[in-house]
């Protein structure tokens, strides 16, 4: 009998086939290289491609901005759960909750037709801001600010947090950010949610589920490293020798490499360009400084290059936005993704059910208790 090939991690298997993204070639969305989306269309325009297939017509783009916007509401038990939440819990944690709440007071919770599931998806993506804002000010014993109708999903989001508008550059830059995260073909919580639904479970599990797995700090979490990494390194003086002690005791410098990419992630490239001018405007430019000798540092002692979550990091700190915010804003962007995912799943669907090689003790006979030593 051959012995199956077993890969950890499944590092290179094939587990399905997908329409909505591919990284062949450079990240593309429906077709569409991810450069030229951040450059020409804003992450609402993105959030339509993902979820209906085509970016959309005018016409089409303002009806399903209206359709997001009037769902930009919670149950108000919500806001009881969530100052019922002990002070210790994550914002990630709060809105992994969140959906699941969620999924109780949706009225297509168990339709999982195509039409229905984008329904809930485009309910989802409305609710998930609104959710992250929520919790934040709440567990600050700060009042809620009612969201928005006549703004984008970047603006809205930056504006239910701080109770007033943003500045044009902080929307871009919260924008092309969201835009670079939408989507990543089969990441972790991806697939994670596709499991999930492939049993015919609901959409909304399928996002829970999908948010428990981008916690880790392997995954979604890896951005709310980047500052202490900065820290650590002191600034530009000292950036150099401590980035090569770590690597020396064999320390994982967070924000680099990649299971996909192994010369560079092109969504660092575009939003390291947001990240800096940011830095820029904060009077911050020595975080930008130091990242600059980590990066050199990294492709010279390891061929290592930065992913999406190094610049995001030091982007989302120059906007003055908390670190333990900056998962959540993963989730409000990646929830995109993981619906078009889990409608694709469940409109071809078959269940995945991946085989083990078994490496146990042989098979053995079961002594009665009396005889066991």
């Amino acid at each position: 009998m051959t012995t199956p090939t077993y890969s950890p991690g499944l590092e290179g298997v094939i587990a399905g086939e997908t329409a909505i993204c591919t990284v062949e070639g450079g990240l593309s969305y429906r077709g569409y290289h991810v450069g030229e989306l951040a450059e020409h269309c804003s992450f609402d325009e993105v959030a339509y491609l993902l979820l209906h297939g085509e970016l959309p017509t005018a016409a089409q783009f303002q009806d399903f901005q209206q359709r997001v916007a009037a769902a930009r509401r919670l149950p108000p038990l919500l806001k009881d759960i969530f100052t019922a939440l002990p002070k210790w819990t994550t914002p990630l944690d709060a809105l992994r909750t969140a959906v699941s709440v969620l999924g109780h007071f949706d009225q297509d919770a168990a339709d999982n037709s195509h039409d229905a599931n984008l329904r809930k998806a485009e309910r989802l993506l409305a609710q998930i801001p609104v959710a992250i804002a929520d919790h934040y000010r709440l567990s600050r014993g700060l009042p809620e600010i009612a969201a928005r109708q006549d703004l984008s999903h970047a603006a809205n989001f930056l504006y239910m947090l701080r109770g007033q508008e943003a500045s044009p550059p902080e929307v871009k830059a919260l924008d092309v950010s969201l835009i670079l995260y939408a989507e990543h073909e089969f990441n972790a919580s991806t697939f994670a949610a596709r499991v999930i639904v492939s049993t015919l479970s609901d959409l909304h599990s399928g996002i829970t589920g999908a948010i428990g797995a981008l916690k880790g700090s392997l995954h979604g979490g890896a951005n709310e490293k980047v500052m202490d990494i900065l820290r650590a390194a002191g600034g530009p003086d000292t950036a150099e020798a401590w980035t090569k002690a770590a690597l020396a005791r064999k320390e994982r410098i967070m924000g680099f490499g990649h299971r996909v990419y192994k010369t560079g992630d092109v969504r660092a490239g575009i939003l390291k360009t947001y990240a800096r001018a940011a830095a820029k405007a904060a009077g911050e430019w020595h975080w930008e400084e130091t990242a600059d000798i980590i990066e050199r540092v990294m492709a010279t002692e390891k061929n290592m290059y930065p992913n999406l979550d190094w610049p995001a990091g030091r982007l989302y700190h120059a906007m003055k936005l908390e670190i333990p915010l900056y998962t959540p804003i993963f989730a409000m962007s990646r929830i995109t993704g993981w619906a078009a995912h889990i409608i694709e799943q469940l409109d071809n669907n078959r269940l995945i059910r991946p085989r083990a090689i078994y490496v146990g003790p042989p098979h053995r006979p079961v002594k009665p208790l009396a005889e066991r030593q």
